[in-house]
């Protein structure tokens, strides 16, 4: 299989923040250490450009990036640096209507010492359900995961997220791991997207691990009561569960980079974050648009503009380049015949 070098990336970030070993990491993701090393030495060499698949194909500089640009490129990094370079690839397409690519902007950046280690980590692209969705509320995936808040003690928090667009539906910060915790956060997303409405024919089925919760004999009637499927992952292999799992590991990186003393403090930086990642954050997997694009059906809009302003940014940068080079042959021509007229 040919990796991307998007791809290529993603799988050096899992392993540097692996805790498992480079070896067992690799043998999970299914590629061969010769391989990842090579790709690791030309990373460490090159940068991102040095994961790019080798072509035997001649370099063309038609395309080169402006100078101007460049500096407008390090301007919004400096005044965004929570972003990656794919993040804000996308941004100043969608904001200042000028197509640049990610490896552009990693290069820009890289050249002027402001691309920063990883600080999460990215599950590979295989980790995902067999069967993907085709829409929105198809599947729904609910987990668990925990905190520590200061002199009170663990708290969970319980999501909902729909397995198409990644929107996070509904969340609670519980201070236990119940089937009647997982009923009450059900019972919040049928009300905030009204699936126990008449019109509603497909309900969304329920993807879940095989936690006590999950396996309750009330959580089945639950189900059985509003017609809902209920789909448990398989033992052992959590990577079903991979959207959630990814949502959950982004999450804590940034929640616990801080220390919190009361539940509602840690409350209120959960909600920011998930305003964020719902309405802000630019998902690679959702061809960089946001759950919430996706989930109100923007994201085909979207996508279609994006596409008419590379096409009208390539043009105007091939025109501007080929100005640039004859302007150059012109100065260049114009020394040529000063030398010769001195010579003469």
């Amino acid at each position: 299989m040919r990796h991307s070098q998007s791809e290529k990336m993603e799988i050096i970030r899992i392993v540097e923040n692996s805790k498992i070993g480079v070896k067992r990491t690799l043998d999970e993701l299914s590629i061969n250490r010769s391989t990842f090393y090579e790709w690791y030495r030309r990373y460490k060499e090159y940068g991102y450009d040095g994961l790019e698949n080798r072509s035997h194909c001649p370099k063309q500089f038609w395309n080169a990036i402006p100078p101007w640009e460049a500096e407008r490129v390090v301007e919004t990094a400096l005044e965004l640096p929570d972003k990656s370079p794919r993040e804000l690839a996308w941004h100043i397409t969608d904001t200042r209507e000028y197509y640049i690519s990610e490896s552009s902007v990693y290069r820009i950046l890289k050249a002027r010492d402001l691309i920063t280690s990883p600080n999460y980590t990215v599950l590979s692209a295989k980790d995902k359900y067999d069967k993907p969705t085709k829409r929105v509320h198809e599947m729904w995936q609910t987990d668990f995961t925990y905190f520590k808040v200061v002199h009170w003690g663990w708290y969970y928090l319980t999501t909902v997220i729909d397995d198409y667009s990644r929107y996070i539906i509904s969340w609670e910060l519980c201070n236990t791991m119940k089937a009647e915790d997982v009923t009450r956060i059900l019972d919040s997303a049928i009300e905030k997207v009204g699936v126990s409405h008449v019109k509603i024919i497909h309900k969304p089925r329920l993807l879940s691990d095989n936690g006590p919760c999950y396996l309750s004999g009330d959580l089945k009637e639950y189900m059985s009561d509003r017609k809902m499927k209920h789909i448990r992952c398989r033992p052992y292999h959590p990577q079903t569960q991979g959207k959630i799992e990814r949502y959950h590991r982004s999450l804590k990186n940034l929640i616990l980079l801080e220390h919190y003393y009361t539940p509602e403090e840690l409350k209120l930086a959960i909600g920011s974050f998930v305003k964020h990642y719902n309405n802000y954050r630019y998902h690679e997997s959702l061809d960089n648009v946001t759950p919430s694009d996706v989930y109100y059906n923007r994201h085909q809009k979207i996508l279609s503009r994006r596409e008419l302003i590379k096409e009208k940014t390539l043009r105007l940068r091939k025109q501007e380049n080929k100005k640039q080079r004859k302007k150059e042959l012109r100065l260049q021509k114009k020394k040529e015949f000063a030398f010769t007229e001195t010579m003469t």
